[in-house]
């Protein structure tokens, strides 16, 4: 494809994004240069929507205007478009060979559409044209984490913070890399001073809330997910997160709400049907807890403690022997496994009760 064809496509793309009416044409330099500059502020300040306005106007104008790419750019990075972030960038940096923020947007489209060698390659090509560029030191930290080497992302993400404190990103990255090097402490406050940068910075909560785990302040994860499913009611990680907190302190009411979403959207994870069966038990609807339960053991049929589950599940159910035979399956495992043992006694006693009830 040429270049003049994927100018035509991106434009194409910018119109059908276009959510503000036009503005008029722009006549002078001066008047471009002082929408690149709105743009920029906007950016700074987090105000996407308006940034978003201003280099799609810029483009509409002119579709080779490589700086506004570069901002549409940075603006989908914010909304997870990343596939449309890396075309605006390669568009960028086939424009300006020398911008090195147009390799550097390239490098983190790339990182999160995980092709990450080509990231890494994009992303050294950025800082060879600029070693002061916070966005490339960014991308770096971020592709130490993900191959966990964390104390080099650790000095890679402070290297992002010295060049610019106000990004929330970097300090998050700085949380992680202390968080994976066991120091929970130090995570927090750089998670904090993340918040402090942008409280809506939706990784930021989510990794606020794994460190908040490690200590057990249950509470504090639940209003820190509280603010991050407002963000995102959808979002897998933070409801797995609030799962966990209202789960170990018995809130078995909103834990099923939030289980019943988390089982919908990621139908194949195991902690998210674990926890809905615990749910329904809690909430001692356990006709509704034998499906679930059934559900877990297709996702791991030989674990010992979901059988014994499925045992006192039929147990409450009445169905005692039904219970008995899942007691049994689950001792074939581990004859000395207390809670399967228990069940087993207690099933085998009342199915030979109410046995000899009928009897009579």
């Amino acid at each position: 494809m040429t270049l003049d064809e994927r100018a035509e496509s991106i434009q194409e793309r910018i119109h059908a994004q276009t959510t503000v009416e036009e503005s008029g044409m722009i006549h002078t330099p001066e008047e471009r240069e002082k929408l690149q500059a709105q743009g920029r502020g906007y950016l700074s300040n987090r105000h996407w929507q308006e940034a978003r306005a201003i280099f799609t106007r810029l483009l509409e104008q002119d579709e080779e205007d490589a700086d506004a790419l570069i901002g549409l750019a940075l603006t989908l990075d914010q909304s997870g478009q990343y596939d449309q972030m890396y075309r605006l960038a390669q568009l960028a940096s086939q424009l300006n060979p020398a911008s090195a923020e147009a390799l550097a947007c390239k490098a983190r489209a790339l990182q999160k559409l995980e092709r990450l060698s080509e990231a890494t390659i994009a992303n050294d090509q950025a800082l060879l044209l600029d070693t002061n560029l916070a966005l490339a030191w960014f991308n770096r930290s971020g592709q130490q984490l993900l191959q966990q080497r964390f104390p080099e992302a650790l000095r890679y993400a402070e290297r992002a913070i010295e060049l610019d404190p106000s990004d929330p990103r970097s300090w998050t990255n700085k949380a992680l890399a202390f968080a994976n090097m066991n120091r929970p402490f130090e995570a927090l406050e750089a998670v904090n001073r993340a918040l402090q940068e942008d409280q809506n910075h939706l990784l930021g909560l989510q990794v606020k809330g794994e460190i908040l785990r490690k200590y057990g302040r249950l509470q504090e994860i639940i209003e820190t997910m509280n603010h991050a499913l407002e963000l995102d009611p959808r979002s897998v990680p933070s409801l797995n997160l609030m799962a966990y907190a209202l789960r170990t302190q018995g809130e078995f009411t909103r834990l099923y709400d939030i289980t019943a979403l988390l089982v919908e959207l990621a139908p194949d994870d195991l902690f998210a049907w674990d926890c809905h069966m615990c749910a329904l038990r809690g909430l001692a609807r356990f006709e509704e807890a034998s499906a679930a339960i059934d559900h877990v053991l297709d996702l791991e049929p030989a674990n010992i403690r979901y059988m014994m589950i499925r045992a006192d599940n039929l147990l409450r159910l009445e169905r005692y022997r039904e219970a008995v035979l899942a007691a049994d399956r689950a001792l074939q495992f581990d004859q000395e496994y207390a809670p399967a043992r228990r069940v087993h006694e207690k099933a085998a006693r009342l199915m030979y009760q109410k046995k000899r009830k009928k009897e009579k």
